[in-house]
């Protein structure tokens, strides 16, 4: 088979929860065991720092990888999901797994996996661990796909386990309440491994120290003394940090919502710092202003044109939302131009609710399965005073705004990573 049709096979013959939802959710770790058993535990084979929570899993995993590589070390990255190429999920110091290993990968395997029946995250997990392992990287950053207590990333044993914050999202699965969804999310945390916890209310603090407690873990809340001090943004797109540790900071990432993110990786530092595995201070500087570079990070507060400036973010919850909507608002421009779709295991009423009502809107649906029919998506927007036009593509809702907008106005595309993801695949 062609890389193409090994991608297509993976996409058709295993469940994938980014294009049918909760029927591709497995609960239970057995296929994962099965897997990791058959292929010679290769988790063990690489130290490695575990990344949960509800929001900025991806850009923290990303930063934190980008400052290990400025570092010295190499360092494996596993995230999800990817936006254009399956291979972005898969990377070693910011280079995609080639081609060739995922069709080998496939044609050599598949008598074994096949009549397992895995889901598709846990099978490219497994070639993920795999990966890292016959490439001896040094360290591996890993993204919690969903939840983490049962999540098939869960049976590594890191050196460090952080958790970004804890919001309502893929409620079905994890509980409808902040609590519940805590309880799920605090499954990451090992046995005598220090945790991070970015942000926490008093009810999942609660649920965070007890788990820390039982798995006599040293907990750290990132908010309690905060390593960000304050935070502007750059002329060039990034922010400015001042910083209580290690001075002035830039960082390439923009975005509000980027300022709590840096907070929780520059505690993690810390921690790393101390334990001296990170050994220069300017690779933090140097990780923290170049993560895209390092680490192929795409989709978030992503400038993708200017004249007009167009703006694209994976953000598709109203957690996310309650940043980027005050971003968008704040925009000094002549006229406020919004693509925008979502998925339909979001709460769309919740983040309608928050979107500007001076913006001009082009109604979407991204190409997946699990997408809102753009027609319920104008409908919502109505609901809440918003006016637009309905299109059926990302790209032809993206055409048409851009055909529509001066130079001095502001476009932005979002409401779920696979609005992005089709935008990105169409300006490729």
């Amino acid at each position: 088979m062609s890389y193409e049709e090994t991608i297509q096979y993976l996409f058709n013959s295993t469940p994938v929860f980014e294009q049918v939802g909760a029927s591709a959710y497995k609960e239970g770790l057995s296929n994962t065991y099965a897997l990791d058993q058959y292929f010679g535990h290769p988790h063990q084979n690489f130290r490695s720092i575990h990344i949960g929570g509800t929001n900025g899993k991806g850009s923290c995993s990303h930063t934190l990888a980008a400052i290990l590589q400025a570092d010295g070390y190499k360092v494996g990255l596993y995230t999800s999901p990817h936006l254009v190429d399956f291979r972005e999920r898969i990377r070693i110091n910011g280079e995609m797994l080639p081609k060739q290993y995922v069709i080998d990968f496939v044609e050599k395997h598949r008598a074994f996996f096949e009549p397992l029946h895995p889901s598709f995250f846990e099978l490219t997990t497994a070639m993920a661990f795999k990966y890292f392992a016959e490439q001896k990287v040094d360290y591996a950053v890993i993204e919690v796909g969903l939840g983490g207590r049962l999540d098939c990333t869960n049976i590594i044993n890191p050196l460090l386990s952080i958790i970004t914050n804890i919001s309502l999202d893929h409620t079905q699965f994890l509980g409808d309440t902040l609590p519940k969804i805590a309880k799920e999310k605090a499954g990451i945390i090992k046995q005598g491994t220090p945790v991070v916890i970015g942000e926490a209310t008093d009810e999942t603090r609660a649920i965070f120290e007890a788990k820390a407690q039982e798995k006599d873990s040293l907990i750290v809340f990132a908010e309690d003394i905060p390593m960000v001090i304050s935070s502007t943004p750059t002329p060039m797109g990034g922010r400015k940090y001042a910083t209580r540790l290690f001075g002035e900071l830039e960082g390439e990432l923009g975005g509000d919502y980027q300022e709590k993110n840096t907070n929780t990786v520059l505690t993690a530092v810390a921690n790393l710092y101390n334990a001296h595995v990170i050994k220069h201070v300017e690779s933090i500087s140097k990780g923290l202003s170049n993560v895209c570079e390092l680490t192929g990070l795409m989709g978030r507060w992503q400038k993708t044109h200017t004249h007009p400036t167009v703006i694209c973010d994976t953000g598709h919850n109203e957690a996310g939302w309650l940043y980027l909507s005050k971003q968008i608002k704040n925009q000094q421009c002549k006229n406020l131009r919004i693509v925008f779709g979502m998925v339909d295991d979001k709460d769309m009423n919740k983040v309608m609710s928050l979107l500007p009502s001076n913006a001009s809107y082009y109604w979407t649906q991204p190409n997946t399965k699990r997408a809102f029919p753009v027609e319920k998506v104008a409908e919502t927007g109505k609901k809440y005073g918003l006016i637009g036009k309905n299109y059926k593509s990302v790209a032809a809702a993206y055409r048409e705004a851009l055909t529509d907008a001066d130079e001095n106005d502001f476009l932005f595309v979002g409401g779920s990573s696979y609005v992005v993801a089709d935008l990105l695949s169409t300006i490729r």
